[in-house]
């Protein structure tokens, strides 16, 4: 396998050195900020996510004033006293996006969230206790227990709440690949995704760096070299 200083080197190189890809990358919260975040931003944030996936960010961007109005500023307790009709009624809701089936994704994970909440205090809390060199098992979690949380929209859930984590986006299987690292173009398998957290934990070891940033330099060390503004526009999203 390549060494990570190499694959550092080369995205210092695209960026323009050292200090200019330095000045691209950011850092996960901590387990103090990541345990302070209140479950409504969680469930808000699994909502933004699920009606992002296979759709125009900015879009939901935009409409996200009437999805919190909507939602009831995504209080799991509030929205789990909520009646059928309440649900059906979302789906002709103008300040959001009608697509049915994520519409009940979010009450499946109020009650996701209001379970992980009760057992451990908070989501923010279990959050920060699981262990970043186990992404895998909380994406597993998340998609065994929460509802459309599986694959990249749990992995950008995780970036986007600030925990430390990869994202494998197609740059990120890219550079593991040119690195040597024997998994698919795809890299969606159980046993994929284990090379890949092993890997990404070595590199960690290596560098010192959390996985946000080796995920984030690995992306910035191949395929498209995009300009310094475009990336800081992605700061604290797709790699």
């Amino acid at each position: 396998m390549l060494s990570f200083a190499k694959i550092e080197a080369r995205a210092a190189r695209r960026k323009g050195g050292p200090e200019a890809l330095e000045s691209l990358l950011s850092a996960p919260l901590s387990n103090k900020q990541l345990a302070a975040i209140p479950d409504d931003r969680v469930l808000a944030e699994m909502t933004r996510r699920i009606f992002s996936a296979g759709f125009v960010w900015s879009v939901i961007e935009n409409k996200w004033d009437g999805f919190e109005e909507a939602f009831l500023g995504f209080e799991p307790k509030r929205l789990l006293f909520q009646p059928d009709e309440y649900w059906h009624d979302l789906t002709g809701d103008t300040r959001i996006v009608r697509n049915g089936q994520k519409i009940m994704a979010v009450r499946d994970n109020a009650r996701f969230v209001a379970d992980i909440a009760a057992e451990h205090g908070s989501f923010g809390r279990f959050l920060s206790q699981w262990p970043a060199d186990d992404e895998i098992g909380l994406l597993d979690l998340l998609a065994k227990r929460g509802k459309r949380l599986g694959g990249h929209t749990g992995q950008y859930l995780i970036r986007f709440l600030g925990k430390d984590g990869f994202v494998t986006s197609r740059d990120v299987v890219a550079c593991l690949r040119d690195a040597g690292l024997d998994i698919a173009e795809a890299a969606t398998s159980k046993k994929d995704l284990r090379k890949i957290q092993d890997q990404f934990n070595a590199w960690a070891e290596e560098s010192g760096r959390p996985l946000l940033q080796i995920s984030r330099i690995c992306a910035m060390s191949i395929g498209e070299n995009h300009d310094a503004d475009t990336l800081r526009g992605r700061m604290r999203g797709d790699d």
